[in-house]
């Protein structure tokens, strides 16, 4: 028999023995562990115990042990801690990396992105890009080379259709499958009687659309966008050139502060200046206040505008009367 003393010290060193081998399992389970070589992204429900995201992570190819995670969580006290949300788990992370993703939270499930009046299809695409929902140039050939069909017309591409709203796109969501959501938004805030309003214009739907593109771009105030549409309306009905400053924009390579006489020549079907008619597509895509303004024009004796300042314009009957006008507000 072992005197008392040199037991207890064995005892001792046995307990010993036995912690440094639980410490070392667990540094092999928790860091030496194989790792996942993809990617993975995981969505972890409301509500899940630690038990349930260590199994679930596990049948996903995150985590190669859910035993090494739950022991974790227990050593920190962190049960309660764990976040639900989708997760984007890079390749080679330990179940400690896990953990401290499991801690911080998910990834938002969507991207809220605002799409302002009067954007254009390539700026839209730069938001898009921006926001980190796909790639611009994706976007902008999207966008730019898709024809529709509305009213019965083909048109040339998506510009004018991709309506302006604040929207939560899916980050897994492809880029075809946004612009789509767009042109979906914008059907269904046209009027319920869109066609018929059209054609009692003597137009098309996508027609009309390109003239709430044009009062987009230069009205400042809602008060004057239907006595705008009214001006474009009068001077289609009498062939003259709508001379409306923001198609030149458009054509132009790059933004202009403000449009010079040398830019009104620019050989482009948009310069309305040189052609008669609307320009072949919309210059941007309309808010809802200008499509019901291009859907229900003001109809008036006014053929010109100018700007006048604090975003109101000053409106005239004859080219006498623009002239005095341009005279007094454009000085």
């Amino acid at each position: 028999m072992l005197p008392p003393r040199r037991a207890l010290a064995l005892g001792a060193g046995a307990v010993g023995v036995m912690v440094a081998g639980l410490v070392a399992w667990i540094a092999v389970t928790i860091y030496s562990a194989p790792w996942p070589q993809r990617a993975t992204t995981v969505v972890i429900a409301e509500g899940s115990g630690v038990g349930a995201i260590a199994e679930q992570l596990h049948r996903e190819g995150v985590l190669k042990y859910p035993a090494a995670l739950r022991l974790l969580v227990r050593l920190r006290g962190a049960s309660s801690k764990l976040h639900a949300g989708e997760y984007a788990f890079a390749p080679r992370q330990s179940a400690d990396a896990i953990l401290r993703r499991l801690l911080i939270g998910g990834i938002a499930p969507y991207a809220r992105v605002t799409i302002p009046e009067g954007f254009t299809a390539r700026q839209i695409a730069q938001r898009l890009a921006a926001a980190g929902l796909g790639d611009e140039r994706t976007y902008e050939r999207i966008f730019l080379r898709t024809p529709l069909t509305i009213d019965g017309q083909r048109t040339v591409n998506m510009e004018g259709f991709l309506f302006p709203d604040t929207y939560d796109f899916e980050h897994h969501a492809s880029p075809r499958e946004n612009a789509a959501r767009m042109v979906t938004e914008f059907v269904g805030r046209l009027p319920p009687d869109a066609l018929e309003r059209a054609h009692a214009l003597g137009m098309t739907i996508p027609q009309v659309v390109t003239v709430a593109s044009l009062i987009e771009r230069e009205a400042k105030v809602d008060g004057e966008r239907a006595l705008m549409a009214g001006v474009y309306y009068h001077r289609l009905q009498l062939d003259m050139p709508l001379e409306v400053d923001a198609t030149i924009e458009y054509a132009l390579p790059a933004h202009h502060a403000v449009v010079t006489y040398r830019d009104l020549s620019v050989d482009s079907p948009y310069n309305t200046y040189r052609h008669t008619g609307l320009p072949p597509t919309p210059i941007a895509n309309p808010g809802a206040a200008s499509l019901h303004a291009a859907f229900e024009p003001q109809v008036s004796p006014y053929l010109y505008y100018v700007y006048r300042g604090q975003g109101h314009h000053a409106f005239a009957r004859t080219l006498a009367e623009q002239q005095a006008n341009i005279a007094r507000y454009l000085k």
